[in-house]
This record gives C-alpha cells, sequence and structure tokens, in this order.
C-alpha cells in the first residue's frame, strides 16, 4: 500500500534521494538512536519526527523538502526501525523521546532547526518546542495530536461509527478493555500468538486510516518488526504517553512566536480536525491549512501536496 501510495504521488514530492551520512547515537541505558542526513549538508536544518509511537522514518520521508535548500535529518524513536535494541521499553518515555531529540541536535553541532511532524510526531514537536524554545525556528505540524484521554477514547471507541466492521473484527475477543487485552497478546509467550495479535492492532490502525481499504488489502504478513512497532505503541498507549493531563495545551504559550503551520485533513479518522484546532487558537500566531479531502496519511495526494507546499513557505521565513 505504501509503495502504491508513494507511485501515486510521485510527481508531488520531491525527487528520491539517498543519505549522505548514518550513524546510531548512544543515547544511554543501552538504547543507540538510529539517523540519517540527506539533502544541502550546509543547507538549513529539518528534523522529521515520525509518528506511532514504535513506527520508523522511511526513505520517502525525506522527499516532502527541497534537497537544494534544507539540510534533511530523520531518526528513529527508541526501539524503533533501525534504533537498536528493537522494542527495548525500559527508559523509553516521551521525556527520554525529547531529550534524544536536543541530544541529537548536540550532536550534529545544529544551532537552530526547523521541526516536521505529524500524528504521534506532531506531539514530540510541540513538547520538545515547549521544552527546548531556543533552537526551534519553526514548526510544521500535521494530523495533531495531543495525547488526551479523549482522543484515545475517540481512537479506541468512538471511531467504530466510522468503520464498523474493522471496529467488531478489531475487538471480537475483548473482555477486559481493547488496550489490556492487545498489550497482553502481544507480549504472550508463544510468538505465533503476539505477532498474530500485532496483525491485527496494525490491520485496525490501517482500516481507520484509510476506510476506503478492504480488510484483505489492511491486513499485513505477521512479522517480527510489526510485532516490536506495537508493543512499542502499546507501551505508550498504556502509560497515557507519559504525559500530564493538558500537559501540552496548558503550554501552547511556550511557543507564540514561532513559525507554526499547521496542516489537518479535514477527513482525519484518527486525529480528528478538532485538535489542530485548538492548537491554532492556542498559537494565535500559527496558521492552520485545512486540506478539505485530506485523511491522516501524510501521503495522500491532497495532503502530500499542502504538507510540500508547507516545507516551501517555510523556506521564505528562513532563507
Amino acid at each position: 500500500m505504501a509503495v502504491e501510495q508513494n507511485e501515486a504521488i510521485a510527481d508531488v514530492l520531491y525527487p528520491p534521494l539517498a543519505p549522505y551520512r548514518t550513524g546510531l547515537l548512544d543515547v544511554g541505558s543501552g538504547h543507540r538512536v538510529y539517523f540519517e542526513e540527506s539533502g544541502n549538508p550546509d543547507g538549513f536544518p529539518v528534523l522529521f519526527v515520525h509518528g506511532g509511537p514504535g513506527s520508523q522514518t522511511r526513505s520517502a520521508h525525506r522527499r516532502f523538502f527541497d534537497p537544494d535548500f534544507f539540510r534533511i535529518v530523520l531518526f528513529d524513536q527508541r526501539g524503533c526501525g533501525q534504533s537498536t535494541p528493537q522494542a527495548l521499553l525500559a527508559d523509553n518515555t516521551t521525556a527520554h523521546l525529547v531529550a534524544d531529540m536536543e541530544r541529537l541536535r548536540c550532536h550534529l553541532n545544529i544551532g537552530r532547526w526547523l521541526l516536521f511532524g505529524g500524528s504521534w510526531g506532531s506531539t514530540l514537536s510541540l513538547l520538545y518546542a515547549i521544552t527546548y524554545p531556543k533552537p526551534v525556528a519553526g514548526l510544521v505540524l500535521r494530523g495533531v495530536f495531543l495525547g488526551s484521554a479523549a482522543e484515545v477514547e475517540w481512537f479506541l471507541y468512538g471511531v467504530r461509527h466510522f468503520v464498523p466492521e474493522a471496529w467488531a473484527e478489531f475487538t471480537k475477543e475483548v473482555t477486559d478493555g481493547v488496550v489490556a487485552h492487545y498489550q497482553r497478546l502481544v507480549h504472550a509467550a508463544q510468538p505465533e500468538l503476539a505477532m498474530a495479535a500485532a496483525q491485527h492492532w496494525s490491520a485496525y490502525e490501517t482500516r481507520v486510516m484509510e476506510p476506503e481499504t478492504t480488510g484483505a488489502s489492511a491486513s499485513r504478513s505477521p512479522s517480527r518488526d510489526n510485532l516490536a512497532a506495537v508493543q512499542v505503541h502499546l507501551h505508550f498507549l498504556s502509560r497515557q504517553f507519559f504525559l500530564k493531563p493538558n500537559e501540552l495545551a496548558d503550554n501552547l504559550w511556550r511557543v507564540k512566536d514561532m513559525a507554526v503551520i499547521i496542516v489537518q485533513g479535514r477527513m482525519d479518522l484518527v486525529c480528528p480536525p478538532m485538535t489542530a484546532v485548538a492548537v491554532a487558537r492556542g498559537i494565535p500566531r500559527s496558521e492552520l491549512r485545512m486540506v478539505g479531502n485530506g485523511s491522516h496519511s501524510a501521503f495522500q495526494r491532497e495532503m502530500a501536496i499542502a504538507l510540500c507546499t508547507a516545507t516551501r513557505d517555510m523556506k521564505t521565513r528562513f532563507g
């Protein structure tokens, strides 16, 4: 599905490019965080902050940025993607991830940078900007998520009114709460049982992100990589994303003077527009760009166009 999407928007994104540098940064507690740089080594730094929790960066993520202008930095969060060890949950919290971003900035000798984050990546980008405002030149946020109980309730239960078939399949064996049920299964001693549970969780996520997909096209083959991703995801979800109630909403005033562009899909079922509107109101100088037919995926054509436009507009502010 991701390959098909990337091919469908090949004319929208910047051309494919390879990193000129990759590495693993030791951030302590046994964690080593994968990072890479591409584009212009002397360009304006931009950090791509991936979603999840538990997801990872991909080559197509470099293509939202003009490689002649930007020094493009991608990284995989603790326990994710090419970071090692995979799915290590010890000392893996939201505060650790934000501290890793700052450690990476110092490691790369970057003074100020633009943050580009979608979904969970928008959460981390906002929290980083609140915690370390000085090095943040601006924010491009997509599908804004604040980690609130109401947002989680929507994803686990409320959205069933839009994808009833997928939700029924997702919850048919649940007796003790969705998160507790799946967290128990993905840590089961039997690998086959754990991977099957992770596959069911991912299939539901895909159906919510892309409601037009069929059950067959939404399913993934069981794999240890997918299991690791879901284990990390549920680790954060079961702990309220390691955030205090309203922690982000109450501190938006700290980013009031930054350049902020919010790109929100009106048809986003994962992170509905209500949160993006609230964040835009909390940052009065921000610019909210509502994409009429936009969904949650950054690779949906309308969303990709809006995101590339946002990074081009940011060039005029930093050029």
